[in-house]
């Protein structure tokens, strides 16, 4: 408030009087670190717990990191350079060997950033900028050696991976969408509603024989089916341009009939040319029969390593309490280590038993099958109940 006189002049007297009572008034910030925070360095987990379990009990610490010793080393060399920050006069920098032990706990465990709060001694919101840094250093650091783009000789040994562990000729993949559980984005309105009326964004995955994923997409509406995740992918736009390093029709092993190289996938695909799915309705007969079950074991594969995700990466048990973006970060960089811890640690097989917090789709798209790409599954229906192609236990199995 200023006072005037009668001429209109400012009262500089009472100016200063505010000025003095705001500033009286005024809370003054009573430290620069909170005293949680400041005991970081003498009783933060990175310190108390950590370097303990890594000097003195390595299984302990493949439990607590979700990764061996040798392969937590290997990463920190990967990704230290980009995460190594300058210390300053007013603080040092937290070092990348914390950060990535920050971050792996968050991912491992589904402790919420709070909890690291309190866990590790640092601010709530300096979790969530190390997590998120953290995680897109890894995607981008190593997408490259962990999710390759498919050559010519890595397509032709999936396709043996597969016929040597599902009795699956000729295939690329087992293609399959998940929903991963979200809190509701504001101002998103129902995008990110899914059929099961829980908000979710849709992670598209394929896997091969080995528990492995070649390819992901991540960060679609919860809204959309699994056929329209399929349709709007690079995977997709690749197949159909003929851009994908797919080989060219090779004869069945045992027999002179030439069929194409393709993904297989559930009903919630449509088919194609380099897309199989298995046969809808009830009343089937044999042949079509004895084709969904050796289709569903090629296609188990994608579903298993959806369970030795989430089993591992226990963020994805609970719905993600991040933005949208950061989601996104998370379930990409998940999906990296997957396959790196899968490729030099192994996976545990009661893993691969449930997939708990990722939810299947419903597909309400009719699409009309082709009869140009039916063939192909009704020569592989054929093949599978030849003497070349079958194997002694399906017909018990169906």
């Amino acid at each position: 408030m200023v006072a005037f006189f009668k001429d209109g002049s400012c009262t500089h007297s009472c100016v200063c009087v505010m000025g003095y009572l705001y500033l009286k008034r005024k809370r003054k910030r009573r430290t620069w670190v909170h005293e949680i925070n400041a005991a970081r360095p003498t009783h933060g987990h990175f310190v108390t717990l950590y370097r303990p379990l890594r000097e003195r009990d390595p299984a302990k610490f493949f439990n607590y990191m979700r990764m061996s010793i040798a392969s937590f080393d290997e990463l920190l060399s990967r990704v230290r350079e980009p995460l190594t920050k300058r210390d300053t006069n007013m603080r040092p920098a937290i070092p990348p060997e914390e950060m990535i032990v920050i971050t792996l706990r968050y991912l491992g465990s589904g402790c919420s950033l709070k909890d690291l709060h309190y866990s590790f001694r640092v601010g709530r919101s300096t979790a969530g900028e190390i997590v998120r840094k953290v995680c897109q250093t890894i995607w981008e650091t190593m997408k490259g050696e962990c999710l390759p783009r498919p050559t010519h000789t890595a397509c032709l040994e999936i396709a043996a991976g597969f016929w040597e562990r599902a009795n699956f000729p000729n295939c690329l993949g087992a293609v399959d969408g998940k929903h991963v559980r979200i809190v509701k984005p504001p101002h998103s309105g129902s995008l990110y509603q899914n059929y099961k009326h829980y908000f979710s964004i849709g992670l598209l995955a394929v896997s091969d024989a080995n528990y492995s994923f070649v390819y992901v997409d991540v960060g679609s509406y919860g809204k959309d089916s699994d056929s329209t995740l399929f349709r709007n992918s690079t995977l997709w736009n690749e197949i159909e341009s003929g851009t994908l390093n797919i080989p060219r029709p090779a004869p069945l092993p045992g027999s002179d009939v030439a069929v194409p190289y393709a993904f297989v996938g559930d009903e919630a695909f449509g088919l194609s040319t380099h897309l199989l799915r298995s046969y809808s309705g009830t009343h089937l007969t044999v042949k079509k029969r004895v084709f969904n079950y050796r289709l569903s074991r090629a296609r188990r594969y994608v579903e298993c390593s959806f369970g030795i995700l989430t089993n591992k990466w226990r963020i994805l048990h609970r719905p993600l309490d991040v933005n949208v973006d950061f989601c996104v970060d998370i379930v990409k960089c998940c999906c990296i280590l997957h396959n790196y811890v899968r490729a030099r640690d192994g996976f545990n097989f009661d893993d691969t038993l449930t997939v708990v917090g990722l939810e299947d789709d419903v597909n309400y798209d009719i699409i009309a099958v082709n009869r140009y790409s039916n063939r192909y599954r009704d020569a592989l229906s054929n093949y599978f109940i030849s003497d070349a192609g079958e194997v002694p236990w399906q017909l018990g199995s169906i």
